[in-house]
């Protein structure tokens, strides 16, 4: 028997259109390995609600794996000292891995690659991120100039079809107990509307695809209406690797009518890559300069932190913020066009820092990006290489009745839910306001003069 090799798992939690799988397996006995490695991402570790999703995407990988005859490993600590013990225990010297482009992702595989044979293998993504270049031979830093590009060297290549069987090696290296990393919460269990509306794994994504077919063909018109089902709900599959973007192309491409809109969508998964290959920073530092020198409101200031905790909590007095708020809090995922009008709502009429909403929403999202969610704040924020200005201030009572969301609202908060629809936009303004919902934190106007104001001492 030839020597074993390792598969590092990361986010590519799959056994189809898995290339590491593939070449792994295509050299002998197989060793996958799945580290949880906080140490090495340090500050950037996964928060509550990806831990979440996390366990039981484990579990399914796991589950898939025994019915090849193999099994998943589970590791804690930092990748490179993990891997090298399992290494010494099985007797590899190489490790297959899909490529990873967050900073922490690539210290690790320059890391490993020191005492083990690294092969990384490209797959995550519909082109290896910084492949698609300008005429000078540059990475694109606008999305649309890039997607279209993009569309040239389009479709990506036919999904691989998983191995027919994984060689197990003569010896398995000792594993972690799942249970025992407590990824799920206690105490409390805030997670509890988390599983009527998740099933994390590959099963899961696909019939999340299945589903998404039916409508598809009308995408464009039905994804900014948040009181319907218009959207994929893909993002955490995707996010975790649980589906290749390659499969979800090739399935949803000949949906026809507006189906070109979400594969834009998906391919903005590609370009926030470009971004964080050429800025590792960006989740945390605005891209325009002159917004280091903009005055946020003192997030020390007990009053700016208690404007902060309602915002979290969907206490705004503003009914479409509160509403995808409180979607995020019960089931780690909200609408796209409601992030918008919530982000918005954050960085310009409470004028608190962006990079507070980038943690909160890395905290509590299931599909939380390191680029993509970086990329979403500071487009928002106008602090962004590609992004809406600034003076560009969403106002979410007229968004709210414009993308129609009477139904979000009277889902996400029940205790508007008797207004009718003409009141439940603003039932402050309509004089219906119940007792048990807040006032508004601030007004429209006044939100917005003050953000003008702030952002002309920068101009």
């Amino acid at each position: 028997m030839s020597d074993p090799v390792i598969l590092w798992f990361r986010r590519d939690l799959r056994l189809s259109d898995q290339h590491a799988l593939v070449a792994a397996a295509g050299e002998g006995p197989v060793v996958p390995v799945y580290v949880l490695d906080d140490e090495t991402a340090k500050h950037r570790k996964m928060g509550g609600a990806s831990r979440w999703w996390l366990h039981h995407s484990l579990k399914s990988l796991d589950k898939s794996l025994r019915e090849k005859g193999s099994r998943l490993i589970l590791r804690r600590g930092k990748s490179e000292d993990e891997l090298a013990k399992v290494a010494k225990d099985v007797g590899a010297g190489r490790v297959h891995c899909v490529r990873h482009y967050e900073p922490w992702w690539r210290n690790a595989e320059r890391a490993i690659a020191k005492s083990l044979d690294l092969v990384c293998h490209d797959g995550n993504y519909l082109t290896p991120p910084g492949s698609v270049t300008t005429g000078s031979g540059d990475p694109y830093k606008i999305y649309t100039p890039f997607w279209r590009a993009l569309k040239e060297v389009m479709p990506p290549a036919d999904p691989l079809n998983r191995p027919r069987e994984i060689a197990a090696p003569s010896k398995w290296p000792t594993s972690d107990d799942l249970d025992d990393w407590d990824l799920l919460p206690t105490k409390p269990n805030w997670a509890t509307g988390f599983e009527p509306v998740w099933t994390p794994g590959e099963d899961g994504a696909r019939n999340r695809i299945d589903n998404f077919l039916n409508r598809a063909s009308d995408y464009e018109g039905r994804r900014d209406l948040p009181s319907e089902e218009g959207t994929s709900r893909l993002s955490p599959h995707l996010h975790f690797g649980e589906v290749s973007p390659s499969f979800v192309w090739h399935r949803t491409a000949d949906a026809g009518g507006s189906v070109w809109t979400f594969l834009g969508e998906l391919a903005w998964r590609d370009y926030a890559q470009n971004v964080i290959l050429q800025f590792p920073e960006y989740p945390s530092k605005n891209a325009r300069e002159r917004f280091d020198d903009f005055e946020w409101r003192d997030f020390r200031s007990s009053a700016v932190r208690g404007e902060y905790r309602a915002w979290t909590k969907g206490r705004t007095g503003y009914p479409i913020v509160d509403a995808g708020m409180r979607q995020l809090w019960a089931t780690g995922w909200m609408h796209n066009r409601v992030r918008m009008i919530a982000a918005s709502f954050l960085i310009k009429h409470l004028l608190i820092d962006w990079r507070e909403g980038e943690q909160w929403f890395w905290d509590t999202l299931v599909d939380a990006d390191y680029a993509s969610n970086g990329c979403n704040w500071q487009w928002v924020a106008g602090t962004g290489i590609d992004s809406n200005m600034f003076g560009r201030i969403m106002a979410p009572l007229k968004q709210s009745e414009k993308f129609d969301a009477a139904a979000y609202i009277r889902e996400w908060v029940p205790e508007l839910g008797h207004l009718p629809d003409g009141a439940i936009h603003d039932p402050e303004a309509a004089g219906c306001r119940p007792h048990d919902y807040p006032a508004k934190l601030i007004g429209h106007r006044e939100a917005r003069e003050r953000a003008l104001a702030a952002n002309d001492k920068i101009r």
